[in-house]
């Protein structure tokens, strides 16, 4: 890369593990929020950042805090506040990929699954925590989470964590952790309550504000039809046809209208998924993985999926129900027209949604037209059921491209069978033409062991490991995907 403008990432003083990682996930340019947050980062300052969904942000501070971990220390050095389930998985895995090739150990603690399998992860080297306030402070009391090596504190989508209740938690987090740790916080708005988050916890921070949804309003097309209550089904099954969308993410007010609507269209056969707060964890993670990688092109939702969970390649949103605060609209039409695309977001008015699109105008500064929503011509109709019926096209996931440098190992045993990471390193470190520095991640979990083999030496070692013995036995030993490649 040429380094005659600074906007690449060999411009900033990084190891060449983490540019290559960077490289294999195709970063080349830094964006705005980047360019500020970075250097500033690097060089320890703490940051108080404003910085809209999809500017970003987490390469943002992922990148200087995997520069910064020193891969010899055992317990966590870095630890990421986040307020919802489904972005401490997102940000584990961006944070993981930034750091693979320097073998750096994410975990992610959350409520919704065991908290034993989460001790017993933790009870391992991890270098980064990433984890929603409640169970990180669960752990805290537990003693099973140390933060006494911890230099380095995010708080991301800090107004999202005011919203949900979040700020005690907080508080109470930060008291924890070293005095000398750096802070960073990024929030979407940073109103006077936001920043007292951290008053009496972070000095002299440096303030970056990078105000995306100017520029990538103008990107997506607005288009609002009136509708009654009764109506609104047909009103928006008709919206649905005339756009065809090749994916798309439907907003409902309530959890119940999710179920309602995805049940009714479930039996007009138009296949889709939904994402909603009592829908269990396990399922709730499977269906936003699902909709990453093309099982389906509709996702009904509320509006835990309208912060922070980035979705690629969204044509489409739909408000289904029109939403019920200001910044809401804009967050939620903020799920398509990124990256420099194009996107639509159709919003069905009613009667009584007047007042809050009044809002919406006097917030956006644009004043919009609401018509009605035309018939749908025999030819849209047909197309639309032709596309319903085509086979959805598998999106590349995230990370995919270290598949070639990197394969992930599952060897039968673990804790029970007494295997320890150091018998592990020394069996495939007995294979000819293999070091220690091939070795990546080591994961050790009750009946299983999970191991990274780097260098494109993964094939060798798999086959090696078929007749070689591990604590005095033959143990199955297969390649399987890393997390984040569902």
């Amino acid at each position: 890369m040429d380094k005659q403008e600074n906007n690449h990432f060999n411009n900033y003083e990084l190891s060449d593990t983490i540019l290559s990682a960077l490289k294999v996930l195709g970063y080349q340019t830094p964006t705005e929020i980047q360019k500020s947050v970075i250097p500033v980062m690097l060089s320890g300052a703490n940051v108080l950042s404003k910085a809209p969904t999809g500017s970003g942000k987490t390469a943002a501070f992922a990148i200087p805090v995997c520069e910064n971990v020193i891969w010899e220390e055992n317990l966590p050095q870095a630890l990421i506040l986040e307020p919802t389930r489904e972005l401490t998985e997102q940000v584990r895995d961006e944070v993981f990929f930034i750091g693979r090739l320097k073998r750096l150990k994410v975990a992610a603690v959350y409520g919704g699954f065991p908290i034993d399998k989460q001790i017993q992860t933790l009870k391992q080297k991890s270098h980064i925590i990433v984890g929603t306030p409640g169970r990180v402070m669960d752990h805290i009391r537990r003693e099973t989470l140390k933060l006494s090596q911890v230099r380095w504190v995010v708080i991301d989508e800090a107004d999202l964590m005011l919203d949900m209740g979040f700020a005690d938690e907080v508080k109470e987090i930060l008291a924890q952790v070293p005095e000398h740790a750096g802070i960073s916080l990024f929030s979407a708005t940073l109103k006077p309550e936001i920043c007292r988050l951290t008053e009496g916890f972070m000095q002299e921070a440096v303030t970056v504000a990078c105000d995306a949804q100017q520029e990538e309003e103008p990107a997506i097309e607005q288009k609002l039809y009136e509708t009654e209550p009764d109506d609104k089904y047909d009103t928006f099954i008709r919206a649905l046809k005339l756009e065809n969308p090749e994916s798309a993410i439907i907003f409902c007010g309530t959890r119940e209208m999710v179920n309602v609507l995805f049940q009714k269209l479930r039996r007009n056969r138009i296949f889709c998924g939904m994402l909603h707060g009592d829908m269990e964890q396990k399922e709730r993670l499977k269906t936003v993985n699902a909709f990453r990688r093309g099982g389906f092109r509709f996702l009904i939702a509320t509006d835990v999926a309208a912060r922070g969970i980035d979705f690629k390649d969204i044509t489409h949103v739909f408000n289904y129900d029109f939403p019920t605060g200001r910044e809401t609209y804009v967050h939620r039409i903020g799920r398509t027209g990124r990256n420099g695309k194009t996107g639509t977001a159709v919003s069905l008015v009613c009667e009584e949604d007047l007042r809050m699109l009044k809002m919406v105008e006097e917030f956006t500064g644009r004043t919009f037209e609401i018509g009605k929503c035309p018939e749908v011509e025999q030819a849209a109709e047909k197309k639309f059921w032709a596309s319903q019926r085509a086979k959805t096209e598998v999106k590349t996931q995230n990370g995919s491209g270290f598949t070639k440098e990197i394969m992930r190992l599952s060897i039968g045993g673990g804790r029970k069978s007494k295997i320890r990471a150091n018998d592990i390193v020394a069996t495939i470190c007995s294979i000819e033409g293999v070091e220690v520095t091939d070795i990546g991640i080591i994961d050790i979990r009750d009946s299983l062991s999970y191991v990274e083999i780097l260098n494109r030496k993964g094939a060798l070692v798999l086959e090696a490991l078929q007749n070689k013995t591990l604590k005095g036995k033959v143990r199955k030993v297969k390649s399987v995907r890393a997390p984040g490649m569902i």
